[in-house]
């Protein structure tokens, strides 16, 4: 095999081709003949009733196929949820109904009323301006202590506004104890605030339907197709599943908002049959800020204890967490099992205890967003130790280096077994990177030109490829998390990989040939990566949570092993030596200990042509399936560091350099994971500096465009001589094939923390003493911190 191919080469994306010359295929582009189209007629305000609905101007107007409204989904079942939690008493959370088009009440500036089809766009549009809504305002529910104290209801039917109270971890009593005897206790509260993914292409859906033969199709932007038919087909509009398609065709990223099943998407597939004609609705930016679920959104208070030895001894924190007016697909898990189950962190702290309290708003929904989880715990753990170490006159590097977890595996008090880390190593990469030593020369050169300069680190470690699915399942998961792959080698010896995760922007193209061509010695350019669409593909479950490689890769080695074990018996027949003694290396069956041999390409007709073959042990052909559900997840982790000044006459924030060193177990494709790095703490550095999805006290959303949501630009982020990113501290998985761990996320959780931390330092620096800015830390929050 060439030098320049398989696992740990920086192979080109071969994906690239098509999306950088304009030929990609996006759903956008997919247009079906005799399709028409829809428009959505959304609540204006937050609350409300719906007294009426009047379509008699509208139903007139050229180009009205048919109007819809929430009565036309009567007996159709409502977006489902598909993780259930259950609270600290024990009870199942409050699981309201979420319809396809609104009925009864509007709880979301956004919620869908009505929608009209129509021959064109502009047709669409123009009838349901014509539409007459009689609503009746209701008070808004957007503060969440409020929410749960007390006032208006978001779902009449529940008892309050409060989903689940959920509490995790240590005892309390034991907790309660370390807290009572503990030398040193601080105390933070913080904001994680609420996101938009803002993915570089708006959702889309489009449904078709044949009359001939009574089946559904749907093409939509989409993380998991599988999941989709699943959960439309069976929950929502009881289609089979043998009757429903859906494709994703390439997908201009998702960051997590495309992972769940929307109402546009039943809509689009209801009404195709209804109309018997293809319906096509396309988001329009600013109708994706008020239709797309938002991420993160927690208040939290979290205390640390230390011992007279400066010693963790517990975490304590509780939490509000916003969950809007419905429950998004796997909104449940997002502040519980994939948040609490972090909060021990790179560090032995012998107890820790999380509450969360879900809550109920009149805002849109929030589900998981890049990191979904993992980068709240890990905001308020680092924070809360940088503060900890302020307050006790420590170097914050090494009252982590003190804490560190340094055997393996390690089983935290949150219910995760670590297996493998070297968190210590990590650190001294970054150490190096960030050159800690000429810090201070480099601060007192900034504070020559009247820069404030500080340094913010960060630890963290991650959980990916949530698993296993017997585990999920106890804890809530309404669906396995397990993967498929089928490797089909053609006659000529070829291959077409079948996979169940879904590429949106992760090289899986590139990088899963990789995989495949250094198990069997060939040639990448000889296997090709089929998905996105479930009539292609046996089954997946798509991909988020950094879960491609280590889970659906497993998949594919597993059945890529299948397709070894059966090549070499062919093999053994040809060459008419034992299978024992076959040998399979850089594409050629050998003989052990002699020169006897046959070519891949041999093996693989004669499995086709069979004319000189073992038909009494195996049949002919040569494709094998493999489903794989892991044993654990895999546990990323790393160790940032950022430098930034700070400008003391306006508090504007200029982040000069910026290094990360990652610990991602075995690498499949280096240039793959440093993208992905990158592009996940460009994120992360919009969020601590700049994002910030915002609602008046009306639950208006005042931040529902470019002009008022402010995203990350190349001037944002560092130049590239000091952006630097690092993997070489490996320490493989120890439970899945690979050795891989997962990358995708690990910027957007490590370096909002790093930002926050080094913002601090830098006031500090400067005789201000602020302790905690809350994100985004805009050049007026910082100029208010500073100016008291």
């Amino acid at each position: 095999m060439p030098k320049d191919q398989g696992i740990g080469a920086s192979t080109k994306r071969r994906e690239d081709v098509r999306f950088l010359t304009g030929a990609g295929n996006y759903t956008d582009d997919i247009n079906v003949h005799g399709q028409a189209y829809v428009h959505f007629l959304r609540s204006d305000v937050a609350h409300g009733t719906i007294n009426g609905i009047n379509t008699s101007a509208a139903e007139g107007m050229p180009g009205v196929v048919r109007i819809f409204t929430g009565a036309d989904f009567e007996g159709v079942g409502g977006l489902p949820c598909g993780w259930q939690v259950t609270d600290k008493n024990g009870e199942p959370m409050q699981e309201p109904a979420h319809p396809v088009l609104a009925q009864g009440k509007v709880r979301h500036v956004g919620d869908p009323i009505a929608a009209v089809v129509a021959d064109s766009l502009e047709e669409a549009r123009n009838a349901a301006e014509a539409i007459e809504l009689d609503i009746t305002e209701l008070d808004p529910v957007v503060d969440m202590k409020a929410a749960v104290a007390g006032g208006a209801k978001v779902h009449d039917d529940l008892s309050s506004n409060l989903c689940y109270d959920w509490q995790f971890g240590s005892e309390t009593e034991a907790v309660e104890k370390a807290f009572a005897e503990a030398a040193h206790v601080t105390t933070l509260e913080l904001v994680n605030q609420r996101m938009v993914a803002n993915p570089m292409e708006p959702r889309v859906a489009v449904g078709d339907y044949s009359r001939a033969n009574d089946e559904s199709t749907l093409y939509t932007t989409s993380q998991n197709p599988h999941v989709i038919r699943l959960l439309m087909g069976a929950f929502v509009l009881g289609i089979p599943e043998h009757k429903l398609r859906v494709v994703a065709p390439d997908v201009g990223g998702g960051f997590g908002t495309k992972i769940f099943h929307y109402a546009e998407e039943a809509f689009c597939t209801f009404a195709a049959k209804a109309c018997n004609r293809a319906v096509k609705w396309t988001a329009s930016r600013s109708e994706a800020f008020m239709s797309d679920a938002h991420g993160r959104d927690h208040v939290t208070t979290i205390k640390l204890a230390l011992d007279k030895d400066n010693n963790f001894t517990a975490v304590h924190t509780d939490t509000y967490a916003n969950m809007g007016a419905y429950l998004s697909t796997f909104a449940p898990s997002v502040p519980t099992w994939l948040h609490g189950t972090l909060m021990a962190g790179n560090y032995k702290t012998p107890n820790v205890q999380v509450n969360v309290k879900a809550v109920f708003t009149t805002t849109v929904p929030v589900d998981a967003y890049r990191g979904a989880g993992r980068p709240e715990a890990t905001f308020q753990l680092e924070r809360v130790i940088d503060k900890a170490a302020r307050e006790l006159g420590l170097d914050p590097i090494a009252l982590r280096r003190q804490n560190f977890v340094t055997q393996f595996p390690y089983a935290t008090p949150v219910a995760v077994e670590y297996d493998t880390g070297d968190y210590h190593a990590t650190m001294d990469k970054m150490e190096e990177l960030i050159d800690v030593n000429g810090f201070a020369a480099r601060r007192a050169e900034s504070e020559k030109r009247g820069k404030l300069r500080g340094l913010g680190i960060n630890c963290f470690i991650e959980a990916c490829g949530i698993a296993p699915s017997n585990l999920v399942g106890q804890l809530g998961a309404r669906a396995g998390l397990y993967d498929a792959a089928t490797v089909r080698v053609n006659a000529t010896g070829s291959i077409s990989v079948m996979v169940g995760a879904h590429s949106h922007g992760q090289g899986h193209e590139t990088a899963f040939p990789q995989v495949v061509a250094e198990m069997l010695g060939i040639d990448e350019n000889m296997i090709d990566i089929v998905h996105g669409d479930s009539s292609k593909i046996p089954f997946g479950m798509g991909t988020y949570g950094s879960r491609s490689i280590a889970v659906c890769g497993s998949a594919m080695v597993r059945a890529t092993e299948k397709i070894i074990n059966k090549a070499k018996k062919i093999a053994s027949h040809l060459l008419e030596a034992s299978e024992a003694d076959i040998e399979l290396k850089d594409g050629q069956f050998s003989v052990a200990g002699t020169d006897k041999s046959v070519a891949w390409g041999d093996v693989t007709l004669a499995a086709y042509v069979p004319h000189n073959y073992p038909l009494e042990d195996i049949e002919p052909g040569l494709e094998e399936t493999a489903f794989y559900d892991p044993a654990n997840f895999t546990y990323p982790a790393g160790a940032y560091a950022c430098e930034v000044e700070v400008d003391p006459d306006t508090g504007a924030v200029d982040l000069v350099a910026f290094v990360s060193a990652d610990d991602f177990g075995n690498v499949i494709n280096p240039m793959i994971v440093e993208g992905q790095v990158h592009g996940g703490i460009a994120q992360g550095i919009g969020q601590a500096l700049l994002e910030n999805c915002a609602y008046d006290e009306n639950g208006q959303l005042l931040s529902a465009s470019y002009m008022d949501y402010a995203m990350p630009r190349a001037d944002d982020l560092p130049n590239m001589a000091n952006y630097r990113v690092d993997h070489s501290c490996q320490t493989p998985c120890t439970h899945n094939p690979l050795g891989v761990k997962g990358c995708g996320e690990a910027g957007a959780i490590g370096s909002p923390p790093t930002v926050i931390n080094a913002i601090v330092d830098a006031l500090q620096s400067g005789g201000h003493q602020v302790d905690h800015i809350d994100m985004p830390a805009t050049p007026q929050r910082v100029w208010e911190a500073m100016n008291g």
